[in-house]
């Protein structure tokens, strides 16, 4: 007897689970299958985020490239629910997904200037 594929065995599965969909019954029940699972993707995605965040402290330096611009470096100020907020070395304020950042050595900074102080220049 040859072994069934994985189709065949997931077909199997779904099959009955979709023909009990088309009864009213059945419909909830796969409405709130399908809230349970966006949820599910909801929490992961939160999660991924967070643990991305944690990979970096508050004043640490970070570079990232947003579309169209050249390379930013900046410090890393403070952590929102789903971005960072970094301050440029021009002193522009990014909201960055923490997966874009890169850390920064202080020998890539090219300033002698203590990692954690920005100069800020009097107008």
């Amino acid at each position: 007897m040859a072994a069934s594929s994985s189709k065949e065995r997931s077909s199997g599965v779904l099959l009955p689970f979709l023909i009990s969909a088309a009864t009213s019954s059945g419909m909830v029940k796969l409405i709130d299958l399908n809230n349970r699972v966006v949820e599910r993707l909801k929490f992961l995605r939160h999660m991924r985020a967070h643990s991305q965040m944690l990979e970096f402290s508050i004043g640490d330096r970070v570079s990232f490239q947003p579309d169209g611009r050249p390379l930013l470096v900046g410090m890393l100020t403070r952590y929102n629910k789903k971005t960072v907020t970094v301050i440029t070395e021009s002193r522009e304020q990014w909201n960055v997904a923490p997966g874009l950042l890169r850390r920064v050595n202080s020998s890539q900074s090219g300033d002698n200037v203590s990692e954690n102080v920005i100069q800020l220049h009097r107008k």
